[in-house]
């Protein structure tokens, strides 16, 4: 089992299994995104248990606003937060099948665009539009205040046909504190720092080339790799690729790097 550490105004890449954090105290700005930690369970085990395990590891989440996979949308996960006085955003997908019916029989249609951003990236035109929708009471999850719906637009350069993905949220942010703009950049920057992560293991730690694949050894080596990643975004460190050759190249800076001084 591996645990993650957390400091209150630090960006860093998540490790196995964390939910995310968000700060935002007092819902004031600026705000930062931070991961939490990490824990291997065993071969039957998933992720679920250890959400309010890993949290538990950081003393005060007041004004914390949490994001996490779809797997996380758990009502004993919204309890937790609340009781910590924190608040959430998360994803609705197929594991809540009557949640996530609840979120698209709502009248999206009458509900005006909240949010809109259109880029090119990677080949691509897409287009982002988020609408909320206050839901104080009817919704059955707990402290819920605002459902959004994201509809993601995307084509091809050079061509004309869009493809459409429509992802529902819940979130226990009031309106006054999570607008559509908000809600939007949160979910963003989750699937941005997580798909950086994965970017990083198989480019510059050449994860997907591993020869170790035998029981526990890859999801150990994953974490690693994460810990690695998280101490050198803890330094600083921007070319992560770069403070790992110099890491490598000098043993000595990498032990000190991780908290370990050798006399």
């Amino acid at each position: 089992m591996g645990a993650g550490g957390y400091r209150r105004f630090g960006d860093r890449s998540r490790w196995q299994g964390s939910p995310w954090c968000q700060e935002r105290r007092r819902f004031a700005r600026p705000w930062k995104r931070c991961s939490v930690g990490a824990s291997l369970g065993g071969r039957e085990s998933n992720e679920i248990p250890y959400f309010s395990k890993l949290l538990d590891g950081i003393k005060d989440l007041t004004g914390v606003v949490v994001t996490a996979d779809a797997l996380h949308t758990q009502r004993k996960h919204a309890d937790y937060l609340h009781d910590r006085c924190a608040s959430y955003v998360l994803t609705v997908k197929g594991n809540q099948p009557g949640l996530h019916r609840q979120c698209a029989d709502l009248p999206w249609k009458r509900v005006r665009n909240g949010h809109k951003t259109l880029e090119t990236a990677n080949g691509r035109d897409i287009e982002r539009t988020v609408k909320c929708v206050s839901i104080a009471a009817g919704m059955n999850f707990p402290h819920a205040a605002q459902a959004a719906q994201i509809t993601r637009k995307s084509r091809p350069l050079g061509t004309r046909k869009w493809f459409t993905e429509t992802v529902y949220i819940v979130t226990s942010l009031a309106p006054s504190q999570g607008k559509p703009s908000e809600i939007g950049a949160w979910i963003r920057g989750h699937s941005t720092i997580e798909n950086g992560l994965h970017y990083r293991r198989d480019v510059t730690w050449r994860e997907d080339h591993s020869q170790v694949r035998n029981g526990e050894a890859p999801r150990v080596m994953a974490s690693l790799r994460n810990i690695a990643i998280m101490i050198l975004r803890l330094q600083g460190e921007t070319n992560l690729a770069k403070a790992a050759r110099a890491a490598r190249n000098y043993p000595d800076r990498a032990l000190k790097l991780a908290g370990i001084t050798i006399s």
